[in-house]
């Protein structure tokens, strides 16, 4: 189970303070996989980084009774000025996993070559991607965070991408922040919709995406 309560998420520029989470209280429930749906801006990248605990809320607590996978699509946890190796190590080590096993399958799926000797800083962003989905479907989550990206590179590529993160999410739950209708539909039974930092949750997938599009309109 994943429980926020009271949770306060703001901002801070030089004129103004933005408020992304506005004192949310919910639960994502075991055995269910959650749409996350927004305009752009409204926050769906940021609840999931607060979910996996990548950034604290400024007030307000979460809850996590299972493990949770950092959000795919976010590179923030790669060490720049380390190589792709020595992340894939270091985040192995942090879940308790085995370094070699847990290496072998990343350079396999990710076909990074010899650019996993090299710092992540000198990766493209198309690079940096393949070693964040590899990493993220080498170590077993209880929970998948899924920040838009569910497949990166060639349809070759993709195709593998489908291929590894289907057999994962067969004994798994998500939460998917996307903008695909199709890829909500497609993979998640709940869904929630963040607006105005307040998080509306549904039953009903098909009526969370009734309510998004009615705010896109």
């Amino acid at each position: 189970m994943i429980q926020l309560k009271d949770v306060l998420k703001f901002y801070k520029t030089a004129h103004m303070t933005k408020v992304v989470l506005n004192n949310v209280s919910t639960v994502f429930e075991p055995g269910w996989s959650y749409g996350l749906l927004g305009v752009n801006g409204a926050g769906k990248s940021t609840l999931l980084r607060v979910i996996s605990g990548a950034e604290l809320p400024n007030a307000g607590n979460v809850r996590r009774s299972v493990r949770i996978s950092w959000p795919l699509g976010f590179g923030g946890g790669f060490h720049p000025m380390m190589t792709g190796r020595d992340n894939i190590k270091f985040a192995a080590r942090i879940y308790g996993e085995d370094p070699n096993r847990v290496g072998d399958f990343v350079e396999d799926f990710s076909e990074l070559g010899d650019y996993l000797d090299a710092p992540v800083q000198t990766y493209s962003c198309g690079m940096a991607a393949r070693l964040a989905f590899g990493l993220s479907m080498a170590i077993q989550f209880d929970c998948y965070l899924i920040d838009e990206v569910t497949a990166v590179g060639d349809a070759r590529f993709q195709s593998r991408c489908e291929e590894v993160f289907t057999a994962r999410i067969k004994h798994a739950d998500l939460i998917m922040a996307s903008h695909s209708m199709e890829a909500i539909r497609i993979y998640c039974q709940r869904a929630a919709v963040l607006v105005d930092g307040h998080l509306l949750m549904f039953d009903s997938v098909d009526k969370a995406i009734e309510i998004y599009l009615r705010l896109n309109r």
